[in-house]
């Protein structure tokens, strides 16, 4: 990161924080309105959801860019750097871009500062401007569409200047409760404000009934076209493969047989229908089925870093940002799925807002043993109480590790699933985005996103 990269991140810092919602859209309207509204010079397709949001961007994007749109990306939160946030092309605008899209809202976000400020309102908070500066990015490209993924909820969201031509919400389970709400309806709810009656709806099957009925409900309000998964689309068969799985799928105007996705884990088939029936909603209005060879090249090459993601071999070290317990067991499934460890040693670093007895709950029964850590965020749970929770939970105290250095850490691990000269032990690394990123730095992942 350049010195002057490093600034302007410091400064975007200073704001309310990303896992702040503000609930009020003026500021990110009124910014857009000021700026000449950038958002609405393309097509897009809005993404919210508690797990799978980040993973069916990028399917998607990649099948759009396979059929010939210029497009732009924006998910959270990022890995590596803050870049990875705005993507032109399937690539993260280089610092020049960030940097120039950053000059270019300034002087309007120091108008709209000001004005909130003066009616006792807070400033734009980080999202918000992070926002503001991929529209204006995609703009400048400029794309054909845009790929945009919730940060919050989704009534309050700040991408929600955006009027989408296709909404698509993934599952919903809990997760951020002091934002969205304590109950699933709550948080389905506050989901479900992406939802227009312009756009084409395209629905995940819910892992609750009362999301089901959230959703199903907002939708007849808005006489929305909708296709929902379980019934107009659906993952009709798979079978895992080595480096992913051989799906067949009904979209909403096509059925595709045979094809060939480079991700593991039934949650990433699901991902991948999702995305496969917004991009025929965005492309054809769901009524015209995407070419199979166009598709087939799409799936085949598409990539999720920190997503059940292969980072070392012998031993094999998977890592995951499954940092809720609904990702933690998706992450659990997919593990015994595709591999057939004689002994599975988890690290995991989790950050105080998440609900670590839950997740560790979760993960207890996939593993051996764990090693607990943390990663560098102000956020992460210190070792040692993090440690004392999982000792609870696991009950037998030689389970659990405690190693407040991650590349120590993670050298336990490693040292345990070789123990004895076993090579088919694997590691299993989980609990939230930043943990994910380390490793991969640490383990000299190249930053692909």
């Amino acid at each position: 990161m350049s010195p002057e990269l490093r600034e302007v991140y410091a400064a975007l810092l200073e704001r309310a924080p990303e896992n702040r919602i503000e609930p009020d859209l003026s500021r990110i309207r009124r910014v857009m309105e000021l700026m000449g509204d950038p958002q609405n010079s393309y097509r897009s397709i809005r993404i919210a959801g508690t797990n799978g949001k980040t993973t069916t961007a990028r399917i998607l994007e990649r099948i759009l860019r396979e059929a010939g749109l210029r497009t732009g990306r924006t998910t959270s939160p990022h890995l590596h750097s803050p870049t990875e946030r705005i993507a032109i092309d399937g690539a993260p605008i280089d610092e020049e871009g960030f940097l120039q899209a950053y000059r270019d809202v300034e002087p309007f976000a120091q108008i709209v500062d000001a004005e909130s400020q003066a009616a006792g309102g807070p400033p734009l908070t980080y999202f918000e401007y992070l926002t503001a500066m991929a529209f204006q990015a995609f703009a400048s490209a400029p794309v054909d569409v845009a790929v945009v993924e919730t940060g919050l909820g989704g009534t309050w969201d700040a991408t929600g200047a955006v009027d989408p031509d296709v909404a698509v919400i993934t599952p919903v389970s809990l997760d951020h409760q002091e934002y969205l709400g304590d109950t699933i309806a709550e948080i389905a709810g506050e989901k479900a404000g992406i939802l227009t009656s312009e756009a084409i709806a395209v629905l995940a099957e819910q892992p609750y009934q009362d999301a089901a009925d959230v959703l199903r409900e907002r939708v007849a309000e808005l006489g929305a076209e909708a296709s929902v998964e379980g019934q107009q689309i659906g993952v009709l068969a798979r079978t895992p493969g080595v480096g992913g799985q051989m799906l067949s799928l009904q979209g909403i105007a096509g059925r595709y047989e045979g094809v060939f996705l480079s991700l593991l884990g039934e949650h990433q088939a699901r991902n991948a229908l999702l995305a496969v029936a917004a991009a025929e909603a965005l492309l054809g209005g769901g009524t015209s089925p995407l070419d199979g060879e166009l598709l087939q090249a799409a799936l085949s090459s598409v990539t999720s870093p920190g997503r059940a993601e292969v980072v070392r071999q012998a031993p094999t070290v998977l890592l995951d940002a499954a940092h809720n317990p609904a990702g933690a067991l998706t992450l659990v499934q997919t593990v015994r799925e595709n591999f057939r460890f004689t002994r599975t040693i988890g690290v995991v670093g989790i950050l105080q807002e998440k609900e670590a007895d839950d997740i560790l709950e979760v993960l207890e029964p996939l593993l051996d043993a764990v090693v607990i850590t943390r990663s560098s965020s102000p956020r992460a749970i210190p070792a040692d109480r993090l440690a004392d929770i999982a000792r609870e939970i696991f009950e037998d105290e030689d389970r659990v590790l405690e190693q407040e250095s991650l590349p120590d850490a993670i050298q336990i691990a490693v040292d345990l699933a070789e123990a004895d000269g076993d090579q088919f032990g694997g590691v299993v690394v989980a609990g939230s985005v930043t943990l994910a990123a380390e490793v991969r730095d640490l383990l000299g992942v190249p930053e692909e996103v």
